[in-house]
């Protein structure tokens, strides 16, 4: 059963960094094309830093589930010396706190694009780009990180049992 859930937690992650790296390609695009246009033609494109804020934003939050899954993150792994039991209880511990910490980053979000939608907020910019879909999208994107860190967890909690 973990192994399912393992299994669905990487496809979800997989299909979520797809995601991101569109938004990192639409980020990448609009910067050259800003460039482009800037350079030869003297005329840059209206709202083009918006653009590639809200892209640079959505393609970080898309992509941070793979990147923990494939343990491309900043970790320092202080309890290698320990009994593997106590590692075991350790890492339960931690994964529990990441798997509540993104579960309150994911309702807060929900929250703040909830409140963005109803006061109608938009960007500064020309573009006057509406605020709301972008906390939405990051909670989305949070979601595989809470379930990740779920099945961590009960990764850990099974290594703690067996010992």
């Amino acid at each position: 059963m973990l192994n399912k859930f393992e299994k669905f937690n990487r496809q979800l992650s997989g299909w979520f960094e797809w995601i991101g790296v569109i938004w990192l390609l639409v980020m990448m695009f609009t910067t050259c094309i800003d460039v482009f246009l800037a350079k030869l033609f003297t005329s840059p494109i209206q709202g083009a830093i918006d653009v590639v804020q809200f892209s640079q934003v959505i393609a970080i939050a898309f992509a941070l589930a793979l990147t923990l899954i494939l343990g491309r993150h900043i970790q320092v792994d202080l309890i290698a010396s320990l009994p593997k039991r106590a590692q075991a209880v350790i890492d339960s511990i931690a994964s529990l706190l990441g798997f509540a910490f993104f579960v309150i980053v994911v309702w807060q979000l929900y929250g703040l694009g909830h409140s963005f939608q109803t006061a109608g907020e938009k960007s500064m910019s020309q573009l006057r780009i509406p605020l709301f879909p972008f906390p939405y999208a990051i909670a989305l994107g949070g979601i595989p990180v809470c379930l990740v860190f779920l099945q961590r967890f009960i990764s850990s909690l099974f290594r703690v049992v067996k010992g």
